[in-house]
């Protein structure tokens, strides 16, 4: 581990370090510096693939997937077609099947627990105001193309929009050489209740399922992890659908006392680090556990299939911080606001209450981040790059619209009815004064109701 140092917060050098780490987490940053090997912006590129699906349609769809994915297909094969995915559910082990029901039962559960009760409505004199709450028609989750299956991020993002009660849900994923999707994406896919399967990836998957093409009807509403590229492009069609966060690299922070235990402390930092890019950091207040997990990721690098890569992560993402005090650490894990907060001390409900920005925490020795990652119950796809000190994780309530219902009798819009032309009037909308007034003439009364 010769380039996962040890900080320290009391060193001069500590702010100036930091701030370099702050930097190379933020998503702007990591978008800047994703480029292609001919030198166009990420943006650029994304803006000439929208732009090309939204004007070809199926025909830059098939041009795309062969050019990035390796296999030709026709328009008709771009939709998966059902007896697929029933002979994936019937080629899957009993032991995955089992493993994803129980996965997507318990994010069910939790995701119903949240979803948002209907308040009473409030009567003020004829002025009757209520709330509801209705599910967007149409959503799509993407799921990217990786070494990893990421069957889990199908249930993640796909049994949320089951929950809120959306009435179309699809799924893009890219498709590997031989034209197929694994079939553990598409026995997750069949468990979350996802309707349409789509052979799509990257920008050209965003472009189709915002705009529409002939093969794939339009969504409202895209959510799901990927890279720079997608990011990009869910940025680009923002406005025309729906978008639920702009997610970068996975990430970690770790606040752990001397009750901690350091070969814990180890493996958590190298799970993150094997998402590649991932990004893993330590706060503890004593340097003797800061220099007994280092010890512990060196013995443990050697027993992972990839190494040099997690290796890498951490020497370029991962930080070892030792802190004057636990109070200070949470003060620190405050201004990472990180996508995971992994708390291991003596009282780690107490710290947990002094971090305000994390976008999940896990609380005590025996929660690692995997367990949310994938049986817990609230959705893995999480906001990352800091943007935890705004925006929270995915949930049922994303898909859902809250609609205002206001009601006026007679009674209360003559009461209200000099104060909305004087402040119409005010504003020069003379129209909007009389649309009020034209109402309080004789003879405008409204029929008895119902």
């Amino acid at each position: 581990m010769a380039h996962l140092h040890i900080w320290r917060t009391d060193d001069a050098a500590f702010d100036h370090r930091f701030q370099s780490l702050m930097r190379k987490l933020s998503l702007d940053e990591g978008l800047r510096a994703s480029t292609q090997a001919a030198g166009e912006p990420v943006e650029e590129t994304v803006r000439r693939i929208l732009a090309d699906v939204r004007a070809r349609g199926d025909e830059a769809l098939i041009e795309g997937i062969e050019r990035f994915d390796g296999c030709r297909l026709e328009p008709g094969e771009l939709r998966v077609r059902p007896e697929e995915i029933e002979g994936a559910v019937a080629r899957s082990p009993a032991a995955l099947v089992d493993a994803l029901t129980l996965a997507a039962e318990r994010i069910r559960r939790f995701q119903e627990s949240i979803l948002p009760r209907v308040p009473k409505p409030t009567d003020d004199r004829g002025r009757v105001l209520s709330v509801r709450y209705r599910p967007v028609r149409s959503a799509a989750v993407y799921i990217p193309g990786s070494s990893a299956s990421l069957a889990s991020s199908v249930l993640m993002t796909a049994v949320p929009a089951r929950v809120a009660g959306v009435r179309r849900i699809a799924m893009a994923t890219p498709a590997r050489p031989d034209g197929t999707v694994s079939d553990d994406r598409l026995l997750a896919a069949h468990l979350a209740g996802v309707h349409e399967v789509y052979r799509l990836g990257g920008a050209y998957a965003i472009g189709a399922l915002a705009y529409g093409t002939a093969s794939v009807p339009a969504v409202d509403f895209i959510v799901g992890p990927g890279n720079a590229y997608v990011n990009a492009a869910k940025r680009q069609v923002f406005g025309q659908v729906g978008i639920e966060m702009l997610a970068g690299p996975s990430e970690v922070v770790i606040i752990a006392d001397a009750s901690a235990d350091a070969e814990c402390a180890a493996a958590d930092m190298l799970a993150q680090a094997e998402h590649n890019p991932g990004s893993a950091v330590l706060l503890t207040d004593r340097e003797s556990f800061a220099e007994d997990t280092l010890r512990a990721i060196k013995a443990q690098l050697a027993g992972l299939p990839h190494p040099d890569a997690a290796r890498r992560c951490l020497s370029e993402y991962g930080a070892v911080i030792v802190c004057r005090s636990i109070d200070e650490c949470a003060e620190v894990a405050d201004r990472l606001a990180p996508e995971h907060l992994q708390i291991m001390t003596g009282d780690p409900e107490a710290v947990a209450e002094k971090v305000c920005n994390a976008a999940a925490v896990f609380v005590g020795l025996y929660t690692p981040v995997a367990v949310g990652d994938y049986v817990a119950g609230p959705s893995h796809t999480l906001p990352t790059s800091r943007t935890a000190r705004f925006a929270s994780g995915l949930s049922a309530n994303d898909f859902l619209r809250r609609v205002a219902v206001i009601r006026y009798d007679r009674t209360a819009l003559e009461d209200d009815a000099q104060t909305i032309a004087r402040l119409a009037r005010t504003e020069g909308l003379e129209g909007h004064a009389r649309s009020v007034e034209v109402r309080m003439l004789p003879g405008r009364e409204a029929p008895p109701a119902r």
